[in-house]
């Protein structure tokens, strides 16, 4: 290396720093920021809660239950506050390592977070596995918020008996009832999260609004695809890997995955009667990424078997389900 280009990137760091400075120094003194892990049951709203917030689509939705797998940061900055959302796995039942994996997910963010959000529904009662979360969240010393999702969907009457009944799970600083879907009270749920986190600077640029590379957010929009058309066991058993992604000269973007599943019989269903199946799920992969990456993708899938890859801790590894660190 030259003494100019020793230079050149002594300058450019020197640039990044003041940028940097300039930014902290514009921030309102009592700026808020931190992170809230959104815990609870599998298909509760998390996923939908946290896309309402930060005002577009960061987390696929679907209806089958463990659709969210991993842990997603979802970014929402305002000039008072830097909100950091982390989207977590629905807390079940586990049958095989996968689901281990994402109990774990979920319940190790709660003593790393700032301000818990427990997310529940109205449209059932208390059970174990709310008990089991909130005892888990009683030893978590900072803020607890609880949330009541779905309140579209019960009367007023049943409404009120949730709220009583969840209220006895735990001591709460603050208890909201919303609806994720239709957009009632989400709000409240932002000004109380804010008010409940500390003083701080931004973590992340302005314009950033989740941790995910282009790459995996396309496996997980194909995957939605595919569950929004799989019934019965398949959805559980269905992995994305995103094998190409590229851009063409034309401007399009190519992008090749392949569907993994467990079992012969599930690789059929996928792929379908002549293949209309498959095309289904590439059809609406391909309408929503381009919705979404604003350009026109040309999309081929692909349907592998791996048998047990659930239980497989080498697949898991590879496709990136890793057990937190101690």
């Amino acid at each position: 290396m030259t003494q100019s280009d020793s230079d050149a990137l002594d300058l450019n760091a020197l640039f990044e720093e003041l940028q940097s400075q300039q930014a902290e120094a514009a921030l309102p003194e009592d700026h808020r920021s931190g992170f809230v892990a959104v815990v609870g049951q599998p298909n509760v709203g998390k996923s939908t809660l946290i896309n309402r917030l930060i005002g577009q689509k960061i987390a696929i939705i679907s209806p089958k239950p463990q659709t969210t797998r991993r842990r997603i940061l979802g970014i929402l900055t305002r000039e008072d506050a830097q909100v950091i959302f982390v989207d977590t796995p629905g807390v079940h039942e586990p049958l095989h390592r996968l689901g281990e994996y994402m109990n774990e997910m979920a319940l190790t963010a709660i003593p790393d977070a700032d301000v818990v959000l427990f997310l529940v529904q109205a449209g059932t009662a208390p059970d174990d596995l709310d008990r089991q979360i909130a005892s888990k969240i009683a030893h978590f010393e900072g803020p607890k918020v609880l949330v009541i999702n779905k309140i579209d969907v019960v009367e007023q009457d049943v409404a009120s008996a949730r709220y009583t009944a969840y209220q006895a799970l735990g001591k709460w600083d603050e208890m909201l009832l919303i609806s994720a879907t239709e957009g009632h009270g989400v709000e409240g749920v932002l000004d109380a999260l804010i008010k409940h986190l500390p003083q701080g600077p931004r973590y992340y640029p302005e314009g950033q609004v989740t941790d995910q590379h282009e790459r995996d957010f396309g496996a997980e929009v194909i995957r939605e695809a595919a569950l929004g058309y799989l019934e019965q066991e398949v959805p559980h058993a269905l992995n994305v890997e995103v094998d190409e992604w590229k851009e063409r000269e034309n401007g399009m973007l190519y992008i090749s995955a392949t569907l993994y599943v467990e079992r012969d019989s599930q690789k059929g269903i996928v792929i379908g009667e002549g293949g209309k199946m498959l095309k289904r799920i590439s059809s609406q992969a391909r309408r929503e990424l381009e919705r979404i990456l604003e350009q026109k993708v040309y999309l081929e899938l692909w349907v592998k078997v791996r048998e047990k890859w659930r239980s497989s801790e080498n697949w898991l590894g590879r496709w990136g389900y890793k057990p937190p660190k101690e």
